[in-house]
């Protein structure tokens, strides 16, 4: 046993149990465990310029590698409540993030000290768990709980408040026995993998439904194992996006409202039978149940209880972790197939794949207009990027568009708060990811107004030496916004557009688009580019490789677009709009299923 600071006891724990970096505020109430974190020295920080900004970046951590687990870190008050909306959005996305605030004395709480908010009361609907740790002797236990927790059944963020008396006063711990708490995780049975495996047999045109459950157990060669042994192709959600390449023959593209493939949606369709691992049935992926259950039955496997159900009955549940779950799939998968006890579902994947490779379900990407269209944009970037590019973006056209012409190869290759689409967080999140992998490739995708939410984040990666290349495609309006407002038939209060100032002749911000992101970008200590041609892109990613060489900073790449586009979707996967199409029928030119996307 030896006598030390509780905040002391919380950094011995937080190093036994694989911490190694966190993003954070300091400030007065928080300032005794920054003390013992700075006495250490075995904990890196990175200084936000956000409290928020600290809490995606301890998301973008997480979700970069399995295992990680990141932390964010600030003081009392307004820090706390600055990283709910973190909390929030990995809550939604069951990604582990643990947040650790100050608090007043404790002999100051209830008295409306300053800055003393009940941060816990506040967190804990969006949280696995969250407390003031009111006894000094209880801090490290409460640290310990929070590790078993985050990591147990569905993973999630705790928050930690600490009240700055309890942070100073002395304990004994002994930090030498100190082992983490088994991780707890359900698993499938081999009774209820054959019973899955015989609904299955029945079916004529099954297919899988691989969500980030999956990416989460770090279980998406599994998967690929799984679906190769049973023939059976695999329809990705937008957080199981990469768990199998999209170039694999099965891989049968994304279904939904928004962020799905048109031939996604017809092979879901014309399928009979579904097997969800690791999903939550999301309304932007399945739209009304009536359409999306309509003639096929379901089995759903999840590691949460309650999702059994949740949106709709399943014809069987199974409550297991991804990875255990996969694992049985496949011993019982070769076993079966060894017997002879597998249907060929040959002819059904061919028809998939030919689904996927017909000029009619494509989308049009090969515009040539100038501003251009973003359509072309990710044309752009699938040409650019290789195999192993990571992209990470959240809301809005930019993202939707994104996810039906970018092309994701890889597991944690595509990072994307999912449910929550808090503005702003690209940048902060892509930095997280960048400082859990030195060497990848990084590409953030945003449209002008999600980078105007904690754009200040970017002077964090020039700071940091934390280089990637931020794409923004800029129209100057809040997109996605002004598309739904068609159905009220407004174009109100969406429009960011401006005649700058500041602007000189010729620049993109006299043509009355408003902010001049170079500029902000430059005086955040970054580099940036504009593009206003297709031609221009290939270039302009190039020098963007080339600076990062040379500064070691965030490089944005602004492509001026077009004001107006309407990006496919509609109200259910039957029933999707496609804008460019219509367009291109009311102008008398060939239509776009002509055309290769």
């Amino acid at each position: 046993m030896a006598k030390m600071k509780a905040a002391m006891a919380a950094v011995l724990v937080m190093e036994k149990e694989g911490v190694t970096q966190a993003f954070g505020v300091p400030g007065a109430a928080i300032n005794p465990l920054y003390a013992q974190l700075r006495e250490r020295g075995s904990i890196a920080h990175v200084l936000a310029r956000h409290v928020e900004g600290a809490s995606h970046m301890a998301e973008g951590y997480t979700r970069a590698r399995a295992g990680n687990i990141g932390v964010c870190i600030g003081t009392s008050g307004p820090a706390g409540t600055d990283m709910v909306t973190g909390l929030y959005s990995a809550q939604a996305d069951s990604i582990p993030i643990l947040c650790i605030t100050g608090q007043a004395p404790r002999a100051r709480l209830h008295k409306e000290d300053f800055q003393a908010v009940d941060i816990a009361s506040i967190a804990r609907p969006v949280t696995k768990w969250a407390t003031t740790v009111m006894e000094p002797a209880q801090v490290p236990r409460a640290f310990q709980q929070a590790f078993h927790l985050m990591r147990s059944g569905r993973p999630g963020p705790v928050l930690i408040d600490l009240p700055a008396d309890v942070q100073t006063a002395e304990i004994e711990f002994d930090i030498d026995t100190y082992e983490p708490l088994p991780v707890y995780k359900p698993a499938a049975t081999r009774r209820q993998v054959e019973k899955a495996l015989e609904m299955l047999d029945g079916a004529e045109r099954p297919l899988l439904v691989a969500g980030g459950g999956v990416i989460n157990a770090d279980a998406s060669a599994l998967l690929v194992e799984f679906a190769e042994l049973a023939g059976i192709p695999v329809i990705p959600t937008l957080m199981g996006w990469g768990a199998i390449p999209d170039d694999h023959p099965l891989m049968a593209g994304m279904v939904g409202l928004q962020t799905s493939h048109r031939y996604g949606n017809a092979t879901l369709l014309a399928s009979d039978f579904v097997l969800g691992i690791g999903n939550r049935w999301a309304n932007r992926h399945t739209g009304s149940t009536e359409v999306y259950c309509k003639g096929r039955k379901f089995i759903h496997v999840d590691i949460e209880p309650t999702q059994i159900g949740r949106v709709f009955a399943p014809d069987y549940g199974i409550v297991s972790d991804a990875k255990a779950a996969l694992q049985l799939f496949v011993e019982v998968a070769r076993e079966w197939k060894a017997q002879g006890r597998l249907r060929d579902r040959s002819a059904w994947a061919a028809e998939c794949l030919a689904r996927k490779a017909s000029p009619q379900l494509q989308r049009r990407s090969d515009f040539d207009q100038v501003p251009m269209k973003p359509q072309r944009v990710y044309q752009c970037m699938n040409e650019a990027f290789d195999r192993d590019v990571t992209y990470v973006s959240t809301i809005g056209l930019s993202q939707i568009a994104g996810a039906q012409f970018l092309r994701v190869q890889h597991p944690r290759h595509w990072i994307n708060c999912g449910q929550a689409g808090p503005l702003g967080w690209t940048a902060s999140a892509a930095l997280g990811v960048r400082v859990a992998d030195p060497a990848r490739r990084i590409v953030a995708l945003s449209g002008d107004y999600d980078f105007q939410f904690l754009i200040e984040e970017l002077a964090v990666g020039a700071q940091f030496k934390l280089p990637y290349i931020h794409i923004v495609v800029n129209n100057s309006y809040l997109g996605l916004i002004r598309q739904a407002q068609r159905g009220f038939a407004m174009d109100y209060c969406v429009q960011l557009g401006f005649d700058n100032i500041n602007a000189g002749a010729g620049e993109v911000t006299g043509q009355g688009y408003g902010v001049d992101h170079l500029k902000v970008a430059e005086g955040l200590g970054c580099k940036a580019i504009r593009v206003h041609r297709a031609d221009e892109f290939g270039p302009a990613i190039r020098q963007a490789e080339a600076w990062m060489g040379e500064f070691g900073v965030p490089v944005v790449v602004e492509v001026i677009l077009e004001r107006v586009t309407n990006i496919a979707m509609g109200t259910e996967i039957d029933n999707i709009v496609e804008f460019e199409e219509q367009a291109a029928a009311a102008a008398g030119a060939p239509p776009a299923a002509r055309l290769a996307a």
